[in-house]
This record gives structure tokens, C-alpha cells and sequence, in this order.
């Protein structure tokens, strides 16, 4: 498959450290994938869904104790510990080598060594990085064809060269206690043991497109961002492209394959998805920042999709896509999950592989749900009714705006716009959301998450508020526009105010006019909001005083906010860049 000597001695270290009964490398042809999943079906690790309602899909179970990324169990394995930085567990890289290799030893025993060879990126596009993950799971295999581009093109691309990802997964006992997550940022090596649930072993993902690119970028010039890229197409067949950071639970995916409402659809308007959740950006020849889409695939959480809440992501599933976790419905031999539609099977399987009838459900108790509440379906993008004829070229879309938003009851405006990049990467890094009853622990807490990086940083964050910082002195005035939205904000009783989903397109478009230089806006304390009559209504059940209501800016709330932006600084230490706490002392000024 290939004569890189750096491959090559690589894998004959994991073979020895291994020793598996038989090593395969994987090409990503039809015919090969097909082997393996005839192999998963026989031996159960895999089932075979009904072939006329969901062709070529297949669901699978992971262990009840491996259902979500660790976050406490995976760490940034610098040479020095403050490069990685106050947000990242840190391990000495030697201690943890020697750590891992213990736990992996011998582990392929009686088991086949499969060798992915994989582009994060178009092959051969500029903006793509190689990588290559061995795994003793067939499931992985699986999940990283749809997400990545499997094929010996991938060695070809990559030549005699170095600059490729080392991955290895092993699966082991899946023993949580024995479970990690290890990045090493200056070897470009990623090992994972213990765990076979998606984001911790499907190492193209979260592992390398984040941690380990977010410091190639760092270190190359380019940014790694946990951001979803999409194209908004107006009547005369324009298209602007605007990347946007959301922390969980925001409607990132939602926002990725927006349907535009009825009224804006028969005006001509469009939305094209290139990616739901990743994106990397380079400058181009002509000084713009451009992205691509590193993944080839969706990995979504499964349980609130429905043809309502995402049209888009729900089609994307119904052919040659793997569900993990979800219920098994009997009647039928399809798959369900909670919030797909309401009517539950009345004989189904659940998600630990357990009988499951609906009077089993409770809804205040999520033990009870059919499908894990972090169920997830792997689904090609190629799927996707409305993919971007971009999303394979390999050269990126220019980006116009930048977007980072969170969930605020009472906080953020709808939406506003940074004076300037400086004010921009304030904004992105003092981000937060509230807690919803969906994530562990008490209901409106502020969680800080810089830009949505907080988990997935690969170095010191107050360096990475630095390059940002340094990606806009060199892009100067081609920079993109930053913006700040909020679907979120709430009424006295808890409602929301804000349509959301679909709806959200008439902000998009005023973001747009703003980059255009045709919208107005009105400075405030925080940065410019647009005048309510520059926010379109046409067909929405609202009325301009309410519109201003969640356009206000409450300097009350914004002197609290400010405290607490200052008290989540204070980790950073010296590193926190000076511009940085200059914007925070304007801040603290426009709103006394």
C-alpha cells in the first residue's frame, strides 16, 4: 500500500506492541466494507436494518458504560505541561506512552489489525491533512468510511512525507476505569484504549480535526474550529458563506441545514450546507479566509431529530448510515428514538439490547428512554438534500461572517455585531451557554466555553486567543465580520421568545446585509444591533415591540456579565492576551 518508511516502521511498532492474528489494511472499496459487514452481522456487533426502508443501514450497541466522549479521561500530552494550558488534563508524554502501551500490549490477540488509511479533507486539497488509525473494531472501520475519505489515493497524496496523524485504538476490555484518550500535539500521535463509542475512537473526529489541527494550525498559520460552514444563496443566486461556533445543545446542525421559512423560499432563497460541525480555514491567494469541511460525514445525536427539527439531517439518515444506541423496532426492523415522531413501537428493543414497550417510558426518568439520550447516527454527506456543490472541491469557500452564539435567557441580544475582530475574539472567548435540563447537573448555569474549543483545544487557550488574535492582523481589512446570536431568550414564564429553526434565516440575512455594507445598526454598550425594521417579519406572528425586547441590551445584566467574563479570565493568567483584557475594561466601561 505503500513504501513511506515512516508508515512502514510505525506499524511494524504497533504490530509488535499488538500482536495481532492478522492485519488487513482497509481500501474503502465497496466490496471490502461489504466483507466486514456481512463479518460484524455474524459475529452480532452489528444488525442489519430493514433493506426497502433504510437500505444499507446498520445498528449498533456500544457497552452501557461507553456511550459518550470522556472528557475526563482524555488529555493533552505536551512535552511541557503549561502548553497545555489550565482547560486540558496534562500528563508527561513518556509517562503516559509507557502508560498506554501497557494497557494495549497483547490486546489484538485472536483479533485482525485493520490499517486505515484516511484524508481529514478532499484528497489531495490543500487544506487536508492525512492520518492513519489502526483499530482492532470493525465498527470504527466502519463509522470513519462514512466520516473521512478512505482510499489508497490517501498514500499517494502522502508520498515519502512525515506530516501525517499516527492513530491507534484498541478496544481492549472497554474498562472505564482503564479508559483514555491521549493526544500528543508535537508527535502528531493519538491513542485511545478502553473505549469503543464513537468520539473517543473514531480518531479522525474530535481527536485529530480539533485537538491535534487546532495546534498544527497554531503552529502552520491555519485555523481548526469547532464550527459549522454554511452558504446562503439569495434570489439572484449569490452565495455568502458564514462559519458559526455553538456549544452543545444550541442547534448547530440545525442551523447547518436551515430550511428558510415558506416566505423566504419563494423569494429564491437558498441554504447550502457544508458542514455541520468542523471547519478548516486558511488565507487564501487573495488575502480571504477560506474553509472546507475536514469531515465526509455527519455524526449527529440522534434523539429531538425529526422531519420538524431537521428535515435535512433526518434524510441524510435513510440510506448507508449506522445508528449506535438507538431502539431497535421490532415491528418493522427500522429504528426509533425519542422526539422522531410520536409514536413509539409497541415492541421494540432498547438501546442496552433489552425488551422495551412504551409503558416502560417515564419522561422524568431518561434510564427509562429507548434510545440512549446520546444515541447518534453516523450518515454520509453525500446524503444531505441540500449539500453544497462546494463540499468536495478542495479549494474552501471564502468566509464573510463569522458567528458564535450560546444560550442566554436573558443576556444576549438576538443578535449583534463586534466593532472589530479584536472585539470579536472578546466576544468568542468569553462565550457561554446556560444549562438545560438535557445536561447534567442544575438548570441556568453559565458555562464558560471559548468559541466551543473548551473541549477541544489542543494547547494553552490564552495562546489560542493569541492566534486568533495574530489570524486577524494578517488578514487586516479582508477579515470576516463577527456576530453573536442568541435563539434563546426568554420570557417571564420561561418561554421562548424567538421562533428559532427555520425563522433564524431572516438574522442570517441581516448578518449578510451588514458584510455587504446595506444593513444599519445602532451601537449599544456591547457592539451593533440591528434597528428592528431591518430584521424581516414578513409572515412571522410577532410584532416589532416584541422583536425590540430581545434586541435590548440591559447594562444590569451586562455588569454581571462582565464580572463573570472577569473571574473566567483569571485562569488564563499572563497568557491572556492584553487586548483581550482591554476590550473586558470597555466592556466594564460601556455598561456602568
Amino acid at each position: 500500500m505503500t513504501k513511506n518508511k515512516t508508515v512502514l516502521e510505525w506499524l511494524e511498532q504497533m504490530k509488535e506492541l499488538l500482536q495481532p492474528d492478522q492485519v488487513l489494511w482497509i481500501d474503502g472499496s465497496d466490496e471490502q466494507l461489504e466483507q466486514l459487514r456481512a463479518e460484524a452481522c455474524k459475529t452480532g456487533e452489528m444488525i442489519k436494518l430493514n433493506e426497502e426502508k433504510l437500505p444499507g443501514c446498520y445498528l449498533h450497541r456500544t457497552k452501557p458504560n461507553d456511550v459518550a466522549r470522556v472528557e475526563d479521561r482524555t488529555f493533552i500530552c505536551s512535552r511541557k505541561q503549561e502548553d497545555a494550558g489550565p482547560t486540558n488534563n496534562w500528563c508527561d508524554p513518556q509517562e503516559m506512552y509507557k502508560r498506554l502501551y501497557d494497557i494495549a500490549r497483547g490486546t489484538y490477540k485472536g483479533r485482525t489489525m485493520y490499517i486505515i488509511p484516511y484524508s481529514m479533507g478532499p484528497i489531495g486539497s490543500p487544506l487536508a491533512k492525512v492520518g492513519i488509525e489502526v483499530t482492532d473494531s470493525i465498527y470504527v472501520v466502519l463509522n470513519m468510511a462514512i466520516m473521512t475519505r478512505v482510499s489508497p489515493k490517501v498514500m499517494d497524496v502522502l508520498g515519502d512525507s512525515n506530516d501525517w496523524v499516527r492513530g491507534l485504538h484498541a478496544k481492549c476490555d472497554v474498562d472505564k476505569e482503564k479508559r483514555y484518550i491521549c493526544q500528543f500535539p508535537e508527535d502528531n500521535t493519538i491513542i485511545s484504549v478502553n473505549s469503543a463509542y464513537g468520539g473517543n475512537v473514531l480518531l479522525g473526529k474530535k481527536c485529530f480535526a480539533l485537538r491535534i489541527a487546532s495546534y498544527q494550525g497554531w503552529k502552520e498559520g491555519w485555523m481548526a474550529e469547532h464550527m459549522l460552514i454554511l452558504g446562503l444563496e439569495n434570489p439572484k443566486g449569490e452565495i455568502k458563506y458564514v462559519a458559526a461556533a455553538f456549544p452543545s445543545a444550541c442547534g448547530k446542525t440545525n442551523l447547518a441545514m436551515l430550511i428558510p421559512p415558506k416566505y423566504l423560499r419563494e423569494k429564491g432563497y437558498k441554504v447550502w450546507t457544508v458542514g455541520d460541525d468542523i471547519s478548516w480555514m486558511r488565507i487564501g491567494e487573495d488575502g480571504r479566509l477560506y474553509a472546507i469541511n475536514p469531515e465526509n460525514g455527519f455524526f449527529g445525536v440522534a434523539p429531538g431529530t425529526n422531519e420538524k427539527s431537521n428535515f435535512n439531517a433526518l434524510a441524510s439518515t435513510k440510506k448507508n448510515s449506522i445508528f449506535t444506541n438507538v431502539a431497535l423496532n421490532l415491528e418493522d426492523n427500522t429504528v426509533w428514538w425519542e422526539g422522531l415522531n410520536k409514536n413509539p413501537p409497541e415492541h421494540a428493543i432498547d438501546w442496552k439490547g433489552e425488551p422495551w414497550t412504551p409503558d416502560k417510558f417515564d419522561k422524568n426518568d431518561k434510564s427509562t428512554c429507548a434510545a440512549h439520550p446520546n444515541s447518534r447516527f453516523t450518515a454520509p454527506a453525500v446524503n444531505c438534500p441540500c449539500l453544497s456543490s462546494e463540499f468536495d472541491k478542495g479549494a474552501g469557500v471564502p468566509i464573510s461572517a463569522i458567528i458564535f452564539g450560546g444560550r442566554r435567557a436573558k443576556c444576549a441580544p438576538l443578535v449583534y455585531q463586534s466593532r472589530d475582530w479584536v472585539n470579536g475574539v472578546f466576544i468568542g472567548s468569553a462565550m457561554a451557554s446556560e444549562t438545560t435540563a438535557a445536561a447534567a447537573g442544575a438548570v441556568g448555569v453559565v458555562r464558560r466555553d471559548p468559541m466551543a474549543m473548551l473541549p477541544f483545544c489542543g494547547y494553552h487557550m490564552g495562546d489560542y486567543f493569541q492566534h486568533w488574535l495574530d489570524m486577524g492582523k494578517r488578514l487586516g481589512d479582508k477579515a470576516p465580520k463577527i456576530f453573536n446570536v442568541n435563539w434563546f431568550r426568554t420570557d417571564d414564564e420561561g418561554n421562548f421568545i424567538w421562533p428559532g429553526f427555520g425563522d433564524n434565516m431572516r438574522v442570517l440575512n441581516w448578518i449578510i446585509a451588514r458584510c455587504e455594507g446595506t444593513a444599519d445598526a445602532q451601537e449599544t454598550a456591547i457592539g451593533y444591533v440591528p434597528k428592528p425594521e431591518d430584521i424581516d417579519l414578513t409572515d412571522l406572528d410577532m410584532d416589532i415591540d416584541t422583536l425590540k425586547s430581545i434586541l435590548d441590551v440591559d447594562k444590569e445584566v451586562w455588569r454581571k456579565e462582565a464580572a463573570e467574563i472577569e473571574e473566567h479570565y483569571k485562569k488564563f493568567g499572563d497568557k491572556l492576551p492584553k487586548e483581550l483584557r482591554e476590550q473586558l475594561e470597555i466592556l466594564k466601561a460601556n455598561v456602568q
